[in-house]
């Protein structure tokens, strides 16, 4: 009979979610490297190139590839022949504590970001803790783990439903894919389960993003299974949609599909998709009795040699001066670099500000709007002599029903985060003569270097959610509504779309 030490798999998943917080699967590198290399969309390009410079800018610094540092969803596969040398922690208790440790070294702190309550006061726990974990008694003798932390914006983005059992899958997911938006970061992969019952096909579904990226492998031997059949049908029908790299439109939407089913009862057909991020991060390893899992850290000259340049016509804007007439001549898809002080705000910080505006009790102190311009933004704690940790941007939608206040009540002339913003949003931005700005998502070590100062200015109790005033040098951004309306999320993939057709088309001749 193996024995486990307790010690060594607390270690085992400390040093595994430390890793994978700034260390890329190489085969995902590789892939969006493949795609880069493919892709005609210049934006799209523009994209994966800040992906791939900040994935190698997070391996060489070791510090996380994303500011959202996820939720832990651990798979542990313990053998029925494995004892442990002390019973006084559950498994649950011993990732627990492994997440503890992690999300807390000093050295690499990682953002804390699960609420307690979750329904209620939504309190952060300050340690990123409980994790998710799935626990299967196996054959054998050794414990496997797979680990993972995925980011909120692209979990927020999963999808569940019941199908008739003659439904076609692959046509459910091309319908459902652009209902999400591109808040879960594309490119990246999408996790589905099928089968079972409601609850087990979205355990599936999640476990299926633990393989590694294969897809091209498949592509050349051709598939020899249903599974394998759906996967491809899925891959390229999705790529057909022209969504492309960070929803601007684009040959690569993502770079594979993954699945797992299980039997299921004869009247149901339980479909889940879970889409993972371009901050994709996941570790596989097994203990058998000897030691903690050891992670062999991967060559940095296995990353692409990428590198990104502004263009000739990249406007640069002084944060400290714009006025409202200046945003009016920025079009949709202009490059912009940012210089001056902007300030942050995320959820928690826009709900308390309007219970403030609705008492009338006005902004809080330190927060001036007027003619400012808001990062929606929660940073990872700085080490060292860093101005701030990784800071990218989180998912715009979630401002939407603020937006129209602060645009209304505010002064406030323009909002920087990732991905679309809703049609009403984008209403409010044209009725209010407001831009809104895109940061790559999956690029916030890249990000953090454009920051030079920052300091917080309200809301400290919030943590990560406080509202920050940084000062920042040439931080590169999107137009992506500009002050008529005109929204690239919609024009991009609309164009990307009719082009695929046009290619195919002609390949077909």
């Amino acid at each position: 009979m193996t024995v486990i030490r307790q010690q060594d798999f607390i270690d085992s998943i400390e040093d595994a979610l430390q890793f994978i917080s700034y260390y890329h699967p190489l085969d995902y590198v590789k892939a969006v490297e493949q795609a880069y290399e493919r892709e005609q969309s210049q934006a799209a390009k523009d994209a994966m190139a800040q992906i791939l410079i900040n994935s190698r800018m997070s391996a060489e610094g070791k510090r996380p590839l994303c500011q959202d540092t996820g939720i832990v969803t651990c798979f542990v596969k313990i053998g029925m022949g494995v004892s442990w040398d002390k019973t006084d922690m559950t498994v649950q208790e011993m990732v627990d504590e492994g997440t503890r440790r992690a999300y807390l070294n000093p050295d690499n702190p990682l953002r804390a970001s699960i609420v307690a309550d979750p329904a209620g006061s939504r309190q952060n726990t300050k340690d990123n803790t409980p994790a998710v974990v799935h626990i299967d008694m196996v054959p054998g003798d050794k414990i496997e783990v797979m680990i993972a932390a995925k980011g909120g914006g692209s979990e927020n983005k999963s999808k569940m439903v019941m199908l008739n059992p003659s439904d076609d899958i692959a046509e459910w997911v091309v319908k459902t894919l652009p209902s999400m938006g591109a808040g879960w970061c594309p490119p990246g992969m999408l996790g589905i389960g099928i089968g079972g019952t409601a609850e087990k096909a979205a355990v599936l579904a999640k476990e299926s993003l633990m393989d590694p990226v294969d897809i091209q492998e498949l592509i050349e031997r051709g598939p020899q299974t249903t599974e394998e059949k759906l996967r491809l049908d899925i891959f390229n029908k999705v790529n057909a949609l022209g969504i492309g790299a960070q929803g601007l439109g684009g040959l690569t939407t993502v770079v594979d599909v993954k699945i797992k089913s299980l039997p299921t009862h004869a009247a149901s057909k339980p479909v889940a998709m879970i889409p993972n991020c371009a901050a994709t991060r996941h570790a596989h390893f097994y203990l058998d009795g000897s030691g903690p899992a050891e992670l062999k850290a991967p060559k940095l000259e296995d990353w692409p040699k990428v590198t990104w340049e502004v263009g000739a016509n990249t406007r640069r804007v002084n944060l400290d001066t714009v006025t409202k007439e200046e945003i009016q001549d920025w079009k949709v898809g202009e490059t912009v670099l940012l210089s001056g002080k902007m300030l942050t705000g995320r959820d928690a910080a826009h709900k308390r500000i309007q219970t403030m505006l609705q008492n009338g009790e006005g902004l809080p102190d330190g927060v001036d709007l007027t003619n400012r311009f808001i990062y929606y933004v929660g940073p990872v704690d700085a080490v060292g002599d860093e101005v701030v940790g990784p800071a990218g941007p989180t998912t715009a939608t979630r401002m939407d029903k603020f937006t129209d206040m602060m645009l209304e009540q505010t002064g406030l002339i323009g909002m920087i985060g990732k991905a679309e913003r809703g049609p009403a949003t984008v209403k409010s931005i044209a009725k209010h003569k407001a831009v809104y700005l895109m940061a790559v998502g999956g690029a916030a070590y890249l990000v953090s270097k454009a920051i030079k100062k920052s300091r917080v200015v309200a809301f400290e109790d919030l943590g990560m959610e406080a509202i920050y005033e940084f000062e920042v040098e040439d931080m590169p951004v999107t137009v992506a509504v500009d002050s008529t309306g005109a929204n690239a999320h919609e024009t991009g993939p609309a164009i990307w779309k009719a082009k695929i057709e046009e290619l195919e088309g002609a390949l077909a001749k």
